[in-house]
């Protein structure tokens, strides 16, 4: 089976992303847990967290299928000690953010080296964040999102994904998150039937398909290999469909969360229904 969504907007607090995310008709959705452009955020209070669990129960949206975003301010790479503790820091909180909400995942960005310390070095500093991360928290596991390599970012290579999963001790609580754009762009095609297997094989063998925990769904204005991040509308950039109708049809993407970060939220609900659509079988909830 199944599940799609989008990330919704938690706008005028996070009880509200269950909502937005059934009136576009989604089984899934991400969402941001606090204001992801500011590195402080009020605490959830308690009526904060009843509100949430009670909207997301009256959805019929299972918790395992919530795949919370941290803010894009945070470097768990970042190469100057101070940085590096403040985003550690503001990720713990996050982490803490999702227990308190009931929720078992948060995708997060990699890093960043900043063409000051090696790949290795940046990608060393990460793992060491997400062990004390995860050494302070609990029930949460830690989604590493793939990345486009736009600047210095790290992350778009497979390698960068297993070295971080080999460095992490507690491996259960550890998992990818590949985002269709950021896989494209990176230079791995997924655009007709042999290229996606030989990709997703790839993938399977550097990585494993036991940490693929999620994945976001988009088309990609750049082409192939550009090392751009621009998402794009489905069917609409250089990705095309067929890439969606393997995916909605490879169960090996089942009862994860499969979520929309297209560029037009007003055709969300449409490209909700496209992709089940795509399906041998009709298995919309």
């Amino acid at each position: 089976m199944k599940y799609v969504g989008a990330h919704v907007s938690a706008s005028g607090g996070v009880f509200n992303a269950p909502i937005n995310a059934r009136s576009i008709g989604a089984t899934a959705f991400a969402l941001f847990t606090k204001n992801q452009r500011q590195w402080k955020a009020k605490p959830l209070d308690e009526e904060t967290i009843e509100k949430f669990k009670a909207n997301l129960k009256e959805s019929g949206i299972d918790p395992k299928h919530v795949l919370p975003h941290d803010s894009y301010l945070i470097n768990l790479g970042h190469p100057e000690e101070e940085k590096w503790k403040k985003s550690l820091d503001a990720f713990i909180d996050e982490v803490k953010r999702c227990e308190l909400l009931g929720l078992d995942k948060l995708n997060f960005h990699p890093g960043s080296h900043l063409k000051k310390i090696s790949e290795e070095a940046c990608l060393d500093r990460i793992a060491e964040a997400m062990n004390i991360t995860l050494n302070e928290t609990e029930g949460v596991t830690l989604v590493i999102e793939n990345t486009a390599g736009q600047g210095s970012n790290l992350g778009y290579r497979f390698e960068h994904l297993a070295h971080l999963i080999d460095k992490v001790d507690d491996k259960s609580r550890v998992g990818v998150c590949l985002d269709t754009c950021h896989t494209f762009t990176a230079g791995y095609d997924l655009r007709t039937r042999e290229v996606y297997e030989k990709t997703m094989k790839e993938f399977d063998t550097i990585v494993g398909f036991s940490y693929l925990k999620g994945m976001h769904i988009n088309d990609s204005k750049p082409t192939l290999g550009s090392r751009v991040d621009r998402h794009h509308s489905l069917g609409c950039g250089e990705i095309g469909w067929e890439a969606f109708r393997l995916i909605m049809n490879d169960p090996r993407m089942d009862d994860i969360p499969l979520i929309l970060e297209t560029i037009d939220e007003s055709i969300w609900k449409e490209e909700i229904e496209a992709l089940y659509n795509l399906t041998d079988r009709q298995e919309q909830p």
